[in-house]
């Protein structure tokens, strides 16, 4: 056990980490307007003055698990109007594709318990062109790209600085926090550099008016005190000054409230950039910068040393050096040690940086809805429309963890399908935060009282794929394998019955007529469809989803997995599994046919699975979209073994019943009397036949197979799109490889042509479910008229293939992430930085959407660890 796996035992390593958002301005949390807009409500402009209410931002943050102490790294070139306290981006309504960041950072590394942790942050040194990327990007329609900070030009002549931050933990209250400034340019270059440290505002909301304290005690040294977090010192080495304020809303500026004078949170701001009386000269408050003013060489750096301790030492940086570069080496052993059967140093490097974004992304998230709603004693009444909006059904919802978050700027609140994929990557290197992750939705104080698990904050009621017992058994096996064979099987029974209780809502919820057939809404894939799916259709029809059917199999299957796996230790759980082993086949039947006229979701003329309208007459209309709806039946799949089977009598008993007493259904599941490799039995939605007849479809290079993996929609769709009449409108989908260029869902997402890490990891893992079947013998042509077949094994493996080429340098030297810009393909500055977005031009594998989605997109990292 390395040094990083020691570490892990103890949780108090945890302490301290990455929990502080990239951007707090326009959440749903801090909107208390009338209409609900939290876009309108608090911006970008506003953020640097106002206190806010559930959480903290800045730039490289860290802070302590209930986010009672921050610190973060401000920035000034000399020529910007404001510091740059917090990363910049435009709102859903000034971008051309919504919301998006407009900087360049980077998130490096970082160990499990972040003991170790690296990131850059690129600076111009050209004044900000926060104008520029406003005025620019509200001119291009959704038919244009989006106007990013390098297409500005202030990188082409390398006039920017490279500020690299880095933190190290000497133990579990004691952090090193080393800043090295790069300039890049070939001139001498000034910035001002403000490690800044600051109090989560506590006391201005009328709960517990305590405020806790910081002052200077030297020249260099803050004192920090805080009545539950205990004292602590901030050492500056060598800094030019220190400055502080109150993390205080500045009212008299923005909400033109005349007080008595006090030092707002905007003062250190206002001080450096403008020389304004504004900083506290007692020199003490709830927010204070240390202030470096540096001019550096060309090419030159220069590094700044601070650590942030609960012990006082006289010479707080005599070991500093010693303690990083240990710190370093024991990060470098642990992915080395889980390296070792990776073959080359890029793709280590992807993997690696992959798993230093989803460290990075988790967040202290504090939203408690019921407080929100009604507004805080000390601060006005909200406006009472409140009580009927926004998450008004969900009052009991009380969050403060720390939570994996898809994209701490473009999307800094959890969303529950997201959370699962996130987890079974986390589980790689910290399968106990992968688990206290997945149960944490479904503790009292998230998941509904009727079961419903939180979608996320926007709209806490919508309906996610239910993918959350997936995550749970992937996890359950990787903690396992961690733990040497020994099983959680505390973790799998907890989880078990409250997952028991979201299924029972989605039966009782999104199974209108009770046939097995479900309809669950948009289900994450935001535009696939001809219309919002969250919206109840005209003259009550009703939309009846593939892919909501598909899921809810899924769902059955796993959850019988669960019940077996909970059975070799208490028989009781042989009877739960029964009802799930028949539910999926009550699914699988409904989906094959239900009551007349062949209505059945699979067609038989295209040999595909389609969403259906069944109108208030009885008519069923299939809507022919050839997307990912049709692709999702591959998930549903699960083996049963005959040693397995023969452990539980009672299942067995009653499963060979019903095969037995319902044909109908048994011959719906492909291939049960016929064992597979290592008399394993098959339990899928797809017989050999009709999952070949998919398959056909998804490897067609001129439909869903693009060398970067399956697209959401099939390519057959630019040529043909299709189009459906609903009264006097005709509504339409085509393909559409990379931004979307339709309003739905804001636009800032497109599911109509480009390429989804979680759904192809999902293919993946059904092909590599369906191979342990099969074996080698089954056989399917890949590409589609190609002449080569592949066992289902090789084309999960081809498919791994094409999404690894999204980020691995290819024969040129180019990653396709990084599209035709020469700059990052080829500066070395730049080419070895990775970003991981949210998806991937169907056509050419550009990055596209959230620009550090690890999340979900760092399912990579899973994916290329090799399988055990």
């Amino acid at each position: 056990m390395n040094a990083e796996q020691q570490r892990l035992q103890d949780k108090n390593w945890k302490k301290w980490g990455p929990y502080v958002s990239d951007r707090q301005w326009g959440t749903v949390r801090e909107d208390y307007s009338a209409n609900g807009e939290p876009w309108l409500s608090t911006t970008h402009d506003m953020a640097r003055s106002k206190a806010w209410r559930w959480g903290e931002d800045g730039i490289g943050g860290i802070c302590d698990c209930d986010q009672r102490l921050c610190f973060s790294v401000g920035l000034w070139n000399k020529k910007d109007p404001i510091l740059k306290e917090r990363l910049f981006g435009l709102t859903g309504f000034e971008g051309n594709h919504g919301e998006d960041v407009k900087e360049l950072y980077y998130y490096l590394d970082s160990s499990p318990t972040h003991s170790y942790m690296k990131m850059l942050y690129k600076y111009p040194q050209a004044e900000f062109p926060y104008t520029w990327l406003l005025e620019e990007n509200k001119r291009r329609s959704r038919l244009d790209p989006e106007f990013e900070l390098i297409d500005t030009g202030v990188f082409n002549d390398d006039n920017y600085f490279d500020v690299f931050i880095e933190y190290a933990k000497a133990s579990e209250d004691d952090l090193l926090i080393k800043i090295t400034v790069i300039n890049h340019s070939k001139q001498n270059a000034s910035l001002n550099v403000l490690p800044t440290v600051w109090f989560r505002n506590t006391w201005d909301w009328g709960y517990d008016d305590y405020k806790p304290t910081m002052f200077a005690i030297e020249n260099d040294a803050i004192e920090i005190n805080h009545k539950t977090l205990g004292d602590f010192k901030l050492y500056c080495q060598s800094c030019n000054s220190l400055l502080f304020c109150d993390n205080e809303t500045n009212n008299p500026k923005l909400y033109h409230i005349n007080e008595v004078k006090k030092y707002y949170k905007d003062g250190i701001n206002d001080q450096i950039v403008n020389n304004s009386q504004t900083i506290n000269p007692d020199r003490g408050g709830t927010k204070a910068s240390a202030n470096y003013d540096l001019t550096i060489g060309p090419g030159q750096q220069q590094a700044i040393r601070l650590r942030l301790s609960n012990k006082v030492f006289e010479n707080a940086f005599s070991d500093f050096e010693n303690i990083l570069n240990e710190r370093i080496e024991e990060v470098n052993i642990f992915y080395s040690d889980l390296q070792r059967k990776l073959k080359g140093d890029d793709e280590k490097n992807v993997q690696r940086q992959a798993f230093a974004g989803m460290m990075w992304n988790k967040q202290f998230y504090y939203y408690d809805v019921e407080q929100w709603l009604k507004g805080d004693p000390s601060q006005p009444p909200p406006p009472p429309e409140r009580l009927k909006g926004r998450n008004m059904e969900w009052r009991h919802l009380n969050n403060a963890d720390i939570i994996s978050m898809p994209d701490k700027w473009e999307y800094p609140w959890y969303a529950s399908w997201d959370l699962a994929f996130h987890c079974v990557t986390l589980a790689l290197i910290d399968p106990e935060f992968a688990k206290h992750q997945l149960i944490l939705l479904t503790h009292d104080w998230y998941m509904h009282p009727n079961g419903q698990l939180p979608a996320y904050e926007w709209s806490f009621s919508d309906a996610n794929p239910p993918v959350h017992a997936r995550a749970v058994c992937k996890v359950f096996e990787i903690d396992k394998d961690y733990n040497n064979g020994v099983s959680d099987t505390v973790f799998l029974e907890t989880i078990f019955h409250k997952l028991l209780i979201n299924f029972t809502w989605w039966v009782n919820r999104k199974d209108a007529e009770g046939n097995n057939i479900f309809e669950g809404g948009f289900l994450g894939m935001d535009n696939i469809s001809l219309f919002d799916r969250n919206e109840k259709l005209p003259g009550g029809a009703r939309l009846e989803q593939a892919d909501g059917t598909s899921w809810m199999a899924m769902y059955s299957l796993n959850m019988m997995r669960i019940a077996l796996e909970l059975a070799k230790k208490n028989p009781v759980y042989q009877d739960t599994a029964t009802k799930f082993f028949e539910h999926f086949l009550y699914i699988a039947g409904a989906m094959e046919s239900m009551g007349e006229n062949n209505s059945g979701l699979w067609d038989e003329e295209d040999e595909f699975f389609y969403d259906i309208i069944r109108l208030s007459d009885g008519e069923v209309i299939k809507l022919k979209i050839r997307s990912m709806v049709g692709l999702i039946p591959l998930f549903a799949v699960e083996l049963l073994d005959d040693e397995l089977l023969e452990s539980q009598p009672a299942f067995l008993q009653r499963m060979r019943w019903f095969l037995d007493n319902r044909p109908d259904l048994a011959n719906l599941v492909s291939r049960w009397h016929e064992k597979g490799m290592e008399e394993k039995h098959l339990l899928s939605l797809l017989r050999g036949h009709r999952m070949k007849r998919i398959l056909y479809r998804m490897l067609d290079e001129t439909e869903f197979l693009s060398d970067h993996g399956v697209r959401a929609l099939s390519k057959y769709h630019e040529q043909h799109p299709y189009q459906f009449n609903i009264g006097e409108k005709t509504l339409s989908v085509q393909y559409t490889p990379a931004e979307s260029t339709i309003p739905l869902f804001g636009g800032n997402s497109n599911w109509r042509g480009p390429v989804w890490m979680p759904v192809n990891y999902m293919i993946i893992s059904g092909l590599r479910r369906f191979y342990d079947y099969y074996g080698d013998d089954f056989k399917v042509e890949c590409p589609t008229n190609s002449g080569n077949y592949l066992s289902l094994s090789e084309i999960a493996d081809e498919l791994t293939r094409r999404l690894s080429k999204l980020f691995m340098r290819d024969e040129n030297g180019r990653r396709a992430i990084f599209g035709d810009n020469n700059k990052l393909q080829f500066d070395a500055n730049f080419n070895n930085y990775l970003l991981f977005f949210e998806y991937f031009d169907g056509d050419n594998g550009r990055g596209v959407g959230a620009s550090h989605q690890n999340g979900w997109t760092g399912l990579i990292a899973s994916l290329l660890q090799p399988e055990k």
